[in-house]
């Protein structure tokens, strides 16, 4: 278990807890301003009464809650709205009958239909308060408590990859012509890709593999990551849609909070360029204009501002241009239709050089097939990982395309 998903704990128990004991002393304050009106005033045995009958309902509702929530259900409004809604019916329903049973009454049908009934009486606030605080509230504080990071939590430095299909040569092909793969050497590249990573201190996790999907091997494609944020993608490819839940999976085992595009939006990894707090996103053959404005609502709240970029000369932004540490960013101009978007422009001479992969504050990865490019950036004072990607070249592939790194 990773220290994310200490997080994740911690987060679904305190959120499970503030909602249970929320209900709980909403019933004890309902019953003791109902008494107000009443010729017996109101007094600490009330108090004491109420929190008795509803003690085991609230240890229920923190039971049904604390599991929702581990098993993703704050991750999205509408699945904490059914986690609320069934702790909500859930924990009323058992507390009731646990402790009619435990005072001496029979279990029988009718019990069960009084003890339902309970819903539309005594039992119908507190399914409300529930149901409402767990959609709303509790989402809302289940991601701030997830999101907090311990001082002792060491920087994280982690990448996602995938092996290659066996059916890697039949992937997508849209701005080259076809080229022969030799699945063979592929595998011993992608093997070296990801020592490369390994040996620059990053921990490599794969996603459980996909035979069948051509293209899966460019996992990058299928999320972005924005700290413990990750926006799973919906490729404008229908035939890669598939790849995505396995990304999701993997995401989602490293506590990361998952947030999602919806069709009509589409949106691929590769159009996604973060530079600082600044976002370009491709508006290409892959990623569409309300797909773009999903993305900025979601990350707008997270302090990145998005700035849309159009792609009609290559698959991805990030075939085009990339950025080094500094924030410069990279591209080959044959490729790129507008450089006065970017803040810091700096053209490369070749175009398999305009992908790198930040591994630290002064080191790259960088394909070997664009020497002149890595001189360049190696000139620039940049240590320079090089690694030999050719086969995945063929395929419209760069060194970001096989990974999503996490940090």
């Amino acid at each position: 278990m990773t220290i994310s998903w200490g997080r994740r704990l911690i987060a679904s128990f305190v959120v499970a807890f503030v909602v249970a004991i929320i209900a709980h002393a909403a019933m004890i304050v309902t019953y003791f301003i109902g008494s107000l009106g009443t010729s017996t005033a109101p007094s600490g045995t009330l108090i004491v009464a109420v929190s008795n009958y509803y003690s085991l309902t609230s240890v229920f509702a923190f039971a049904v809650l604390f599991i929702a929530a581990i098993i993703g259900a704050f991750d999205r409004w509408w699945t904490a709205l059914i986690a609320g809604v069934v702790a909500a019916v859930l924990a009323p329903v058992v507390g009731t009958l646990v402790t009619a049973t435990s005072g001496g009454s029979p279990f029988s049908g009718g019990l069960i239909g009084a003890v339902f009934g309970t819903l539309l009486g005594g039992n119908l606030l507190y399914a409300v308060v529930v149901a409402t605080l767990t959609a709303t509230f509790g989402r809302w504080l289940f991601r701030i408590v997830e999101s907090m990071r311990s001082r002792f939590e060491p920087d994280r430095k982690i990448a996602l990859v995938r092996i290659p299909a066996t059916n890697l040569a039949e992937g997508v092909v849209t701005h080259i012509e076809r080229e022969a793969i030799d699945a063979e050497l592929a595998d011993k590249q992608w093997d070296a890709y990801v020592a490369a990573l390994s040996e620059a201190g990053w921990q490599t996790v794969e996603v459980t593999s996909a035979d069948r999907l051509a293209d899966s091997v460019f996992v990058e494609d299928t999320a972005i990551v924005f700290g413990d944020t990750a926006v799973i993608a919906l490729s404008g490819a229908e035939e890669r849609r598939p790849e995505a839940p396995g990304t999701e999976a993997a995401l989602r085992a490293q506590g990361l909070r998952l947030e999602r595009i919806e069709a009509p939006g589409t949106l691929d990894g590769g159009d996604v360029l973060k530079v600082g707090e600044t976002v370009y996103v491709g508006r290409g053959g892959r990623t569409n204009a309300e797909g773009i404005r999903q993305l900025r609502a979601l990350v707008a709240p997270l302090g990145y501002t998005v700035v849309a970029v159009p792609v009609t000369k290559a698959l991805h932004l990030k075939t085009a241009v990339t950025a080094l540490p500094d924030g410069t960013v990279i591209g080959y101009e044959p490729l790129v239709d507008s450089v006065s978007v970017f803040e810091r422009f700096l053209p490369v001479p070749e175009a398999h050089g305009t992908a790198v992969v930040v591994l630290s504050d002064d080191t790259v990865l960088m394909s070997s097939s664009a020497p002149k490019s890595v001189a360049l950036v190696e000139d620039l004072g940049y240590r320079v990982v090089q690694v030999d990607i050719s086969e995945f070249e063929k395929l419209e592939g760069c060194v970001t395309c096989l990974s999503i790194r996490i940090r």
